[in-house]
């Protein structure tokens, strides 16, 4: 299940949790206000998972690949991870799946304010065209992130992730 909340200003390390204090959590119902929809899924069969397929026909996602983000597998790593961090938007949904690993997506909301979003394996989220958001590592880097982006349409159309 994704964990949300409002993120401090801080430049310190993108991968820290970055929580403001006191704390402000973000409710699902706040998210899903934004066009952001989380489901938990069984990762571990992600090709047989009949939620997985349901969520995929509901929407006309059409078009999948995989993404292992590990300095030894992801080439230009570090790049790739500055990339992936910076602010940027898309013209249509954005959809990530976390097989293995953990990490945070950022969005902003609203008013210009940055919630941070938790995912772990398991974790689905949609983030709907046009939502400024970015992507990171988080501080279990050791756990690898494998992401499942599944995409409509064509992979023209794909994040800094393809």
């Amino acid at each position: 299940m994704v964990w949300a909340w409002y993120m401090d200003d801080s430049c310190e390390d993108q991968r820290k949790p970055h929580r403001l204090q006191p704390e402000q959590p973000v409710t699902l119902e706040q998210l899903r206000a934004l066009g952001v929809h989380s489901y938990t899924l069984d990762a571990d069969n992600y090709e047989t998972d009949p939620a997985l397929a349901k969520i995929r026909k509901e929407n006309n996602y059409t078009w999948m690949d995989i993404i292992n983000i590990h300095k030894d597998t992801l080439p230009n790593y570090e790049e790739k991870l500055k990339i992936f961090y910076e602010e940027h938007l898309h013209l249509d949904d954005e959809i990530r799946y976390i097989l293995e690993g953990s990490g945070y997506f950022d969005v902003r909301g609203k008013d210009e304010r940055w919630i941070r979003i938790s995912m772990q394996k398991g974790d689905l989220i949609t983030l709907p065209a046009g939502i400024y958001h970015r992507f990171t590592l988080d501080e279990n880097e050791q756990d690898v992130p494998e992401l499942l982006p599944v995409l409509s349409g064509s992979a023209v159309h794909c994040s800094a992730f393809g």
